[in-house]
């Protein structure tokens, strides 16, 4: 008995405790690996599948949030994504959850850096891979679930085997990457809607939803993005 409860203080203290900050290189290191991998257009194309997650993911909890039933996440090889909901057409929990879409990645990356610039760094990954359990169980084709499962899979035991340098580099890059991924989707439905495409985005939703311009929705998700990016970076930068 005193074992288990020993056991249980044990991952209690290592899931809720602090660890150290990481050396400021590696936070440096791991915003250029970010910047790295969001910015040349071939790269972005398969990295661009995690920001889809948390697109799709995001829409999914805010659904389920204001009382909306949850059918079903699929996630697609082009990284698109569609997530299903049932409800009234219209209301204030349809418009939270099409509005929740381009959001949710910067948001999640914003309380990312929150939880870093606190020394949660381990929590921070415990939470992040119960997040993607939760989300595979509604996935609903067998594209999005390999690629929730590769991804949960990473955070799991990069959060259960890794030393505390590699969770600490893992996790700034990952919250790194939220940030800054999470800035490039609104300038591409800009240039998709400037090019006539896109009529039926999140913002063309809104603004069908609200006969608020979807441009007004779309300057929306920019300053989320970009205030974000901001006030993330200045308190991961804060080592």
């Amino acid at each position: 008995m005193d074992s288990t409860a020993s056991s249980l203080t044990s991952l209690w203290d290592r899931v809720f405790g602090t660890q150290p900050d990481p050396d400021l290189w590696v936070v440096i290191a791991t915003l250029v690996a970010a910047v790295a991998v969001t910015v040349p257009h071939g790269v972005w194309r398969l990295s661009r599948n995690a920001i889809t997650i948390a697109h799709e993911g995001g829409h999914g909890l805010t659904a389920l949030l204001t009382g909306r039933q949850l059918t079903g996440i699929r996630l697609h090889s082009d990284t698109s994504g569609l997530t299903v909901s049932r409800g009234k057409p219209h209301g204030l929990g349809m418009i939270l959850t099409a509005a929740a879409g381009y959001t949710a990645p910067p948001l999640l990356g914003l309380g990312g850096a929150a939880l870093l610039a606190a020394g949660h760094i381990t929590l921070l990954l415990w939470v992040a891979t119960a997040l993607l359990i939760a989300m595979l169980v509604m996935i609903r084709n067998a594209y999005g679930a390999v690629t929730v499962v590769l991804t949960g899979g990473t955070f799991l035991l990069v959060s259960w085997l890794a030393g505390p340098q590699v969770q600490a580099a893992f996790a700034y890059a990952v919250v790194w990457f939220l940030l800054v991924g999470g800035v490039r989707p609104a300038f591409e439905l800009q240039g998709k809607r400037r090019r006539g495409g896109a009529g039926d985005s999140d913002a063309d939703q809104l603004s069908r939803l609200t006969h608020v311009p979807a441009g007004l929705w779309l300057f929306l998700f920019h300053a989320v993005s970009l205030c974000s990016l901001i006030g993330g970076g200045r308190w991961l930068l804060e080592v």
